[in-house]
């Protein structure tokens, strides 16, 4: 299932997507993110039936996903973003 976790406001939409199908909760994503905007939860809140770990992002950070994420997402070029990079399952997806 895929977890879509962000906003949008007049600017743009600013979601991370989690393929919770692909996340087997590594954490690898949280020791990569300078911002801190991952956490691993013991359970699936999005499926409560899966008792695989699983990775979110913090409820603290879901409405300033722009912002953290800023420092990551260079304006030149394509970036190569630490926590897609760090993760193994490829379960990560940055919308913008």
């Amino acid at each position: 299932m895929l977890a879509n976790y962000g906003y949008a406001d007049a600017s743009g939409s600013y979601f991370i997507t989690i393929d919770t199908d692909r996340c087997d909760g590594c954490g690898k994503c949280v020791d990569a993110c300078p911002a801190s905007c991952f956490k691993v939860l013991a359970q699936d809140p999005n499926d409560p039936f899966r008792d695989v770990p699983v990775v979110v992002v913090a409820d603290g950070k879901r409405k300033m996903l722009k912002y953290a994420c800023a420092p990551c997402k260079p304006a030149a070029k394509p970036p190569s973003l630490p926590c897609v990079d760090a993760c193994p399952q490829d379960a990560i997806i940055h919308s913008w």
